[in-house]
């Protein structure tokens, strides 16, 4: 232990709590998070690693946190999950090897993409679909081995094409969609994690002081998610990414 342990994990425990909520509430955590592991003296591949540890232990309280309020469906959120388990080990693989700035240079213009289908109206209701499971589109399940790929291989924002690709193509509410979002990056992460560690690229110290704080925002989260509805969501979930995007655009 050195003398800015404590310092090092109180700060990482504040940054988790932020970083737990966005997730739970749109994505973009892990650029607050990730961030905060290099600047406390971890290089891009330990900080990636690092941070998987908490995004694994904030799923699970989130998924637990959704159950409790009844507002779960374990064997639908199970079979989306297994379809990004491919890519999510894939992605897994490649991080450990390959830079991040051309994948967030795509994610800024993938959120800008994502904000503008969030505003202009469809031609849904609003309301969700009577039977999501026969009516979902087969390009969602194109879309899930995608984004579970990119999941696995940076993480950062994986929450907003999530949200995308199931609100859009599944035809859940914003409640629901949250509710499938946290399961199955819960899933992938297992894979994508065992690879980090296996490869040296975690620090359980660090890691285990930032999951603290996102699995206490996470719960809490998760919990005013269901309360607050699809409305509360809709505007978190623009507000989050347009700060996100204008961030790796590096307007500020």
């Amino acid at each position: 232990m050195n003398e800015f342990s404590l310092l090092h994990t109180l700060i990482l425990f504040g940054v988790g709590v932020l970083a737990g909520g966005l997730n739970v509430f749109a994505g973009g955590g892990s650029s607050l998070s990730l961030p905060a592991l290099i600047f406390l003296g971890l290089d891009a591949g330990l900080a990636n690693g690092t941070n998987r540890i908490a995004i694994f232990i904030q799923n699970i309280f989130a998924v637990q946190s959704f159950h409790k309020q009844e507002v779960s469906e374990f064997n639908k959120s199970f079979k989306l999950a297994l379809w990004t388990l491919p890519g999510g080990v894939l992605g897994a693989l490649t991080a450990i090897r390959i830079s991040n700035e051309l994948f967030e240079t795509i994610l800024a213009i993938v959120l800008i993409g994502v904000i503008i289908s969030m505003i202009v109206p469809s031609k849904r209701s609003g309301e969700e679909k009577t039977d999501p499971e026969q009516s979902s589109s087969p390009w969602l399940y194109v879309s899930l081995l995608g984004i579970g790929f990119y999941g696995g291989f940076i993480q950062v924002g994986v929450g907003f094409l999530l949200m995308a690709a199931l609100f859009h193509l599944l035809g859940a509410g914003l409640v629901r969609v949250n509710m499938h979002k946290v399961f199955i990056v819960l899933i992938y992460t297992i894979p994508a994690l065992a690879i980090f560690v296996f490869s040296g690229n975690v620090n359980w110290p660090l890691g285990l002081s930032l999951a603290a704080g996102n699995s206490l925002g996470a719960w809490w989260a998760a919990r005013l998610s269901v309360k607050k509805g699809d409305r509360f969501i809709r505007y978190a979930l623009m507000a989050a990414m347009v700060i996100i995007a204008l961030k790796l655009l590096d307007v500020f």
